[in-house]
């Protein structure tokens, strides 16, 4: 562990902005490698409750809640050696890190049913691909980043591409539309080229234990507890005061939004501020089995407000209108099903030849809403009851006509989300028990998939912005070249690139993963895309 002198000087504190994964990770990573003393540090959270997007709420009575899940794999190294000192809630003596990779020996992934049509899996789903669709998708990976900026997915390929099983499963795996950045999927073609031969089982991905909320960040806010880090909710930040009389700008105070009357922190001179631009969960609403969300956008508070009145300043600090400015292409909708009874995950295991835990994502191909469901492995949440069971499902269309219920999932309850569920999936008459033993509570997510919004260079700023002494951004929206957008890794990645930065002399940022650049991973790649 290195130390920076200047980093023990008791004079100085850290402000960090936002308390999802980026910013508590950036807590952590200022007290392991900098040596900041954690009384110094504080994480001001907008919210009632820390974790950002990494979340899971409820309780077997009122039902539980997960708006989403980032993807795992074995070489996210920021995140693993981020937790790699952050001890699990279950054993003290392990690490998460280590817990994460124990768990992923014994419950290996591999779909027996990654598809479902007309009612019938489909098992290791052929990709679909024509010749055009492999030089195009060959070509994609040798062209430069800077040639696809502003460019669409739908815009590079033609459209018989939207309609190979290659598309359906990239798209739901991982959120992309077609109308999303083909810079962003050419990133994640390189990055997880590695996972291609396992890509129509969903082979090679780790999961938590428990979900995202109480295996990551309830461990990582006891630690930062236990070092005595401010953690702060229901704080929203408005904007930032920058100094005007030098040619290096620095933050000098923080604007919280109380109202009609602002009050301010003084930041000091050689203090420290740590921003996480936008939200992907901003504005979210629930349902309930009887009604559905309501969104209410509210653009002049909140984390993309924060964003727009910094980006006032200059074009070093991005261009929050490129990620949030069209809300019908960045939404989605989830919807988390908690159920009294285990005859819905009885009848799932049968018919995918999967235990729930090992399968994965499970597509519907003939949904017009596009639905996914995956059974978690058992229990899911640390306060979960043994006759208690939860599932999670999305939409990547829920703006058309259900194929049952004949309306918009959006505008649908949980109980008819379910009936449309059951609509795709041969449970018979055990249709009214699953219902009668369901809460399923609908998520309606505005901005989800907005950091993959088509964008040109400059529109995600840099984590350490030009021309700014004691300011460094933080998460999906500022730009880390190569990385992938939509992870926990790219969060944990922008903490460390921040911290590294701005302290001087600690460490450099944890190696990335470059395996596209391996022949026997591209051969392999090839041969699958075969």
């Amino acid at each position: 562990m290195q130390h920076s002198s200047a980093d023990l000087d008791a004079s100085r504190h850290a402000y960090i902005v936002g308390g999802g994964i980026a910013g508590l990770a950036a807590a952590a990573l200022l007290i392991r490698d900098g040596g900041m003393p954690g009384e110094r540090i504080h994480v001001l959270e907008q919210t009632d409750r820390l974790g950002g997007s990494l979340d899971g709420a409820g309780n077997a009575i009122d039902g539980y809640v997960i708006r989403g899940g980032r993807m795992f794999e074995r070489h996210f190294a920021c995140t693993f050696d981020l937790f790699a000192n952050i001890p699990s809630l279950t054993d003290p003596d392990t690490s998460v890190t280590d817990e994460i990779h124990a768990f992923t020996r014994r419950i290996i992934t591999s779909s027996k049913a990654r598809l479902v049509a007309a009612g019938k899996k489909i098992e290791a789903p052929p990709l679909g691909l024509n010749l055009r669709n492999k030089w195009r998708l060959s070509t994609l990976l040798s062209r430069s980043e800077a040639s696809l900026a502003g460019v669409t997915i739908e815009e590079f390929f033609s459209p018989g591409f939207f309609e190979t099983n290659f598309w359906l499963m990239w798209c739901t795996m991982f959120g992309f539309q077609p109308w999303h950045s083909v810079a962003e999927m050419r990133r994640y073609m390189r990055r997880f080229m590695h996972l291609m031969p396992g890509f129509n089982r969903l082979e090679g991905i780790h999961r938590t234990t428990y979900n995202q909320f109480d295996s990551l960040i309830l461990p990582l806010t006891r630690w930062l507890e236990q070092q005595g880090v401010n953690l702060a909710t229901e704080v929203a930040v408005l904007d930032l005061d920058f100094s005007d009389d030098s040619a290096t700008t620095a933050v000098t105070g923080i604007v919280l939004d109380d109202g009609a009357d602002p009050s301010r922190i003084q930041v000091g001179e050689r203090d420290l501020v740590f921003v996480t631009l936008g939200s992907m969960t901003e504005d979210f609403a629930l349902g309930s089995m009887t009604r559905p969300p309501t969104v209410e956008l509210k653009p002049d508070r909140g984390a993309w407000a924060l964003w727009r009145n910094i980006a006032k300043r200059g074009e070093s600090f991005g261009r929050p209108e490129i990620f949030c400015g069209d809300v019908p292409k960045s939404s989605w909708e989830s919807f988390t099903v908690t159920l009294t009874d285990p005859t819905f995950f009885e009848f799932m295991e049968r018919f995918t030849g999967n235990p729930a835990g090992t399968g994965g994502l499970v597509t519907i191909k003939d949904s017009t809403w596009l639905m996914s469901v995956v059974l978690a492995y058992q229990p899911h949440f640390l306060n979960q009851p043994a006759d208690t069971w939860v599932f999670w499902g999305y939409a990547l269309h829920p703006d058309r006509p259900g194929d049952r219920v004949g309306k918009p999932m959006s505008a649908c309850s949980g109980w008819e989300i379910l009936e449309e569920l059951f609509h795709h999936l041969p449970v018979g008459d055990t249709e009214q028990r699953i219902l009668g033993s369901a809460n399923c509570v609908p998520c309606m997510m505005p901005y989800i998939t907005s950091q993959f919004m088509a964008r040109s260079r400059g529109d995600r700023p840099p984590v350490l912005p030009a021309g700014t002494s004691n300011l460094a951004f933080l998460g999906q929206f500022c730009e880390v070249p190569e990385d992938t957008v939509f992870t926990v890794e790219y969060s944990v990645r922008t903490a460390q690139t921040a911290v590294y930065g701005l302290l001087g002399g600690t460490r450099e940022p944890t190696a990335m993963y470059r395996g596209y650049l391996n022949p026997a991973v591209a051969l392999r790649a090839a041969l699958a895309m075969s």
